[in-house]
């Protein structure tokens, strides 16, 4: 058992190296850690080979789109406050959820036909699906917006089949992971929330 395990890690060492990368991420993350985002840029970039060597384009694409966004929230969470100093939490209003969902739907529709007449993908719609709303919760991320918690598990959710479907049984475990963590949190954002609000006044 154990040697099947060795064996199959080492043979999939890159991906084994993205994905541990990638639960620290998740786990800095839910504690609102700043060094979240140097690990994520580590684990985005290992993936970039990982969904390119396997023909996910939707993923192979999000994760380069990922190393932008890392940088972008990297320095956003530092500076992004009106005093140019570290960026609170806080929760999205309803015309800014209600623009994302929409361009989410019109976007996964779009990206999963073109998925599928050019790129050959073999799930287009679920690859586009995935692809589209990680954006938006790594923008929501980037932003700290609590609600990037609850489009996380959605996502998390679709690429735990995705990848298992795909052979890759290292990251379609670390989805699940994720998946455990978004419950960290969602818990730990909104306990500092309030604690921020108990600052203020």
């Amino acid at each position: 058992m154990f040697e099947l395990l060795y064996e199959y890690f080492t043979q999939n060492s890159i991906e084994s190296l993205a994905a541990l990368f990638g639960v620290i991420c998740v786990y800095l993350n839910a504690k609102e850690n700043i060094w979240t985002w140097p690990t994520g840029l580590v684990s985005v970039g290992l993936y970039v080979i990982v969904f390119w060597n396997v023909f996910l384009i939707g993923d192979f694409v999000l994760h380069i789109i990922y190393v932008i966004l890392g940088i972008y929230g990297w320095y956003n969470w530092l500076y992004g406050s009106k005093q140019h100093s570290e960026l609170a939490i806080t929760f999205s209003e309803k015309r800014e959820l209600l623009v994302l969902l929409l361009l989410g739907v019109l976007s996964t529709a779009g990206t999963g036909y073109l998925l599928q007449r050019y790129a050959d993908s073999g799930v287009p719609y679920w690859d586009a699906t995935t692809t589209i709303f990680s954006l938006i919760a790594q923008w929501q991320l980037a932003k700290k917006r609590i609600e990037t918690w609850f489009v996380w598990i959605f996502v998390d959710v679709l690429c735990v089949g995705i990848y298992y479907y795909k052979g890759l049984y290292i990251t379609s475990g670390l989805y699940f992971i994720y998946l455990l963590l978004c419950i960290v949190g969602i818990n730990t954002w909104r306990k500092h929330y309030r604690q921020q609000l108990q600052a203020v006044a």
